[in-house]
């Protein structure tokens, strides 16, 4: 039977979960929840999640779009950490073939940079073995003719040449609703806009927390053997609420990214390079834009709103500039960019850069289980380490086994295409198949390359969405995604739509400023908003038009 992950039903849901006992409540709804939520229940735990904010909606929909395995860790050694995260990046790309794609890495050699021929053909032939790529995505040298021929935009003063090597580009967000999506399939339960104001305790452990709705006001109590607590930013919080805030403590950094219209930014190849003050930074084209990151600051504000600072903005413009004198761009060609913020464990005397990538969990005298640090491309192992210590924690508590971690070879949702191998003839199929039922090419592409498996649901939506896309102001292929998001990805904003279930704040700014009207005005109609609502919810998309383009 589908399991409904509806936004129109969120408060039954959470009602019905406030009536029920879990054996594990995860308290944060990014990558690292949504992962631990997808072991858990596979498991055959009863598991809940509840995210104060939409899915994804901090540094998982924020990051710089790469399940990559962090080639410049090895300039500090962290040797286990780039072997694990490294061969985890070819299992998120089997599971999840739709949100995940291969992306050849141009790293340019140059007199006076930060690496020199030896050091990184040596780098990435470590790389390559620790991340155990595969044959044929291993590493090549090019002498400086052919770095130029594949990147003409390149710098050519002081060019040696370089070394082209596979990282893997994602959609982080909808990689994060996928995998909440493939945990609620397999029977956790999970809903969004719900905030953890409190511990339950007895005799000094932890029973639960008590949670307040975000859209309505009403408080519920949730009941659980085991909370954990995967907030991200926000750890150190809940940890000072359950009194355990001690000894590690988080260091949040910001890093920020800017996207270009290709038409003024024609990059054609992926490039990572350093800056001059030796930090590295991304240019990756995507979907006709090319979008460059990231910083890397001391973050002590708001973690709900991070900004592009002029700071911020300039620095990844003289780093464009310099390393692609001919692009010449300027603050006016800046179409959109995000700021997010990562919660890495604290290391004294090392600057934001220095500061490890590693994951820890923590457990206080309550119980309180607090995963901190980590990388988007590690989710799953993480998530394997949370839930063992659970294993072992009810096993030895009451006896109570479960077996072991079952995910390195479960497709996500929409993940149902074959693997790797099978995902382009799949694709080319259901596009065929979209075709046929009356959708542009290009319409029919976007869909089964943003949904995968799923598109499946959304072609079944066809038969009367002809007509009331013209009434609802949409085109055709815009509203089945809206339907879908509101019917099975629990939407429950305009802004949860328009930048974490499509992108297109930052990769189609204009279709948001086009169509927002319209997206209002259905959800408004779908989910029974009062006028004051409605009016809240645009002015908050409004807002992060703003911040997103740089207008303030």
């Amino acid at each position: 039977m589908a399991v409904s992950f509806s936004s129109e039903h969120r408060t039954e849901y959470l009602q019905r979960m406030a009536n029920a006992h879990f054996d594990i409540l995860i308290i944060g709804g990014g990558i690292t929840g949504a992962g631990i939520a997808l072991d858990a229940a596979s498991r055959g735990l009863k598991t809940a999640l509840v995210e104060m904010q939409d899915f994804a909606a901090g540094t998982s929909s924020r990051s710089t779009k790469l399940v990559h395995g962090g080639l410049r860790y090895l300039k500090q050694f962290e040797v286990k950490m780039v072997a694990e995260v490294g061969r985890e990046r070819a299992v998120v790309y089997e599971n999840g073939p739709h949100v995940t794609t291969p992306e050849p890495m141009l790293l340019p050699i140059y007199t006076a940079g930060t690496f020199g021929r030896f050091s990184t053909s040596m780098g990435l032939m470590v790389y390559d073995r620790l991340a155990g790529v595969k044959r044929s995505e291993r590493r090549q040298m090019l002498n400086a003719g052919a770095v130029s021929a594949s990147e003409p935009l390149l710098r050519k003063q002081g060019l040696l040449g370089g070394g082209l090597y596979v990282e893997y580009r994602t959609d982080d967000a909808r990689l994060t609703i996928e995998v909440m999506k493939e945990a609620v399939k397999r029977g956790a339960q999970a809903v969004n806009y719900v905030k953890a104001e409190g511990f339950l305790k007895e005799n000094g452990k932890i029973t639960g927390i008590q949670v307040v709705d975000q859209i309505d006001g009403q408080a519920y109590p949730l009941k659980a053997s085991k909370v954990v607590n995967a907030s991200g930013p926000w750890v150190d919080g809940l940890r000072e609420l359950d009194g355990s805030r001690q000894g590690k403590t988080l260091q949040m950094t910001k890093g920020i990214h800017l996207v270009f219209d290709g038409a003024r930014f024609p990059l054609r190849q992926a490039v990572y390079f350093d800056t001059p003050d030796g930090r590295m930074v991304f240019a990756v084209p995507r979907d006709g834009k090319t979008y460059v990151g990231t910083t890397d600051t001391v973050f002590q504000d708001d973690p709900a709103h991070p900004r592009i600072s002029e700071a911020d903005r300039d620095y990844v413009i003289d780093a464009v500039n310099v390393m692609f004198p001919d692009v010449g761009v300027g603050t006016e060609d800046v179409e959109s960019g995000w700021a997010g913020v990562r919660p890495l464990i604290h290391e004294e005397g090392k600057n934001p850069s220095e500061i490890s990538r590693k994951d820890e969990v923590w457990v206080s005298d309550s119980s309180l289980i607090t995963i901190a640090g980590g990388k988007l491309t590690g989710y799953r192992k993480m998530a394997e380490m949370v839930v063992d210590l659970v294993a072992r924690q009810m096993e030895q508590e009451n006896g109570y086994s479960i077996g072991p971690c079952v995910t390195k070879k479960m497709p996500i949702s929409g993940g149902h295409v074959g693997g790797s191998a099978g995902f382009v003839s799949y694709a080319e199929r259901k596009i065929k198949d979209g075709v046929a039922l009356g959708l542009a090419r290009p319409a029919a592409e976007r869909l089964v390359r943003t949904y995968g498996s799923n598109v499946e649901s959304l072609y079944e939506r066809m038969p009367d969405p002809r007509t009331k896309a013209e009434l609802h102001g949409l085109p055709q292929e815009l509203l089945l995604m809206l339907r879908y998001a509101i019917e099975e990805e629990m939407t429950v904003t305009p802004s949860d739509f328009l930048v974490r279930r499509t992108g297109d704040l930052f990769f189609r700014i204009d279709e948001v400023r086009r169509y927002k009207a319209a997206v209002i005005s259905y959800m408004a109609g779908r989910l029974n908003w009062s006028e004051e609502q409605a009016v809240m919810y645009a002015q908050e998309l409004d807002q992060l038009l703003l911040e997103a383009s740089g207008r303030i």
